[in-house]
């Protein structure tokens, strides 16, 4: 089945209230948090939302932070209309979206995440298999995002297996994500050594 360029751009997903006066903790999904400076309006919608502008919310983020410690590689969003911890707690669980044409240019070397899925993963010339869903390495208790970390790759190989994948600069030849194609190099045996059987729990 052909799968479609996602028609919303997820900057971050809102975890829980932080702070009295409606600021929501939330999971950073872009590279580029200074994007809230510049582009103020946002969009909360269910995860997995594909629908049209008119079915999600539009708000504004009125300010935002970086917060240090346990809760380091996430953002703290001030959205407006949700001043109080039970606003917050009621948007808890939602996606902060933006419409696909209206996102940030990136540079050369940068990639929109949510634009990995679907794309077929090649090692040289042999396809591995597609992306169903890209893993973030978190802290051992799942509290925080580590940043330094490649993000996983989930593809699922013709055999229907799951296979992790780095997405490491070291191991990317080129991505073209309008023709859905990630060229890799990966290291000797890093295939099999990742893949999990579809039977395995």
């Amino acid at each position: 089945m052909t799968q479609t360029t996602p028609a919303w751009i997820v900057l971050a997903h809102l975890l829980r209230p932080q702070g009295r006066k409606g600021e929501v903790l939330a999971e950073l999904f872009t590279d580029f948090p200074e994007r809230f400076e510049e582009q103020t309006r946002v969009f909360l919608a269910p995860s997995g939302f594909e629908g049209e502008e008119s079915e999600a919310r539009a708000i504004e983020v009125v300010a935002f932070w970086l917060p240090v410690g346990k809760n380091q590689g996430r953002v703290v969003l001030q959205l407006s209309g949700i001043e109080t911890i039970s606003d917050a707690e009621a948007v808890a669980g939602l996606d902060v979206l933006v419409p696909r044409e209206e996102r940030l240019p990136l540079d050369d070397d940068s990639v929109y995440i949510s634009e990995l899925i679907g794309c077929t993963v090649y090692d040289g010339a042999a396809a591995v298999g597609v992306v169903e869903d890209v893993q973030f390495a978190t802290t051992a208790d799942g509290a925080r995002r580590l940043t330094d970390a490649a993000p996983l790759l989930e593809v699922r190989s013709l055999a229907g297996d799951e296979i992790l994948i780095p997405f490491a600069k070291a191991f990317l030849l080129a991505v073209d994500t309008e023709a859905k194609r990630i060229e890799m190099k990966l290291p000797d045996g890093l295939v099999e050594v990742n893949r999990s059987s579809g039977d395995e729990s």
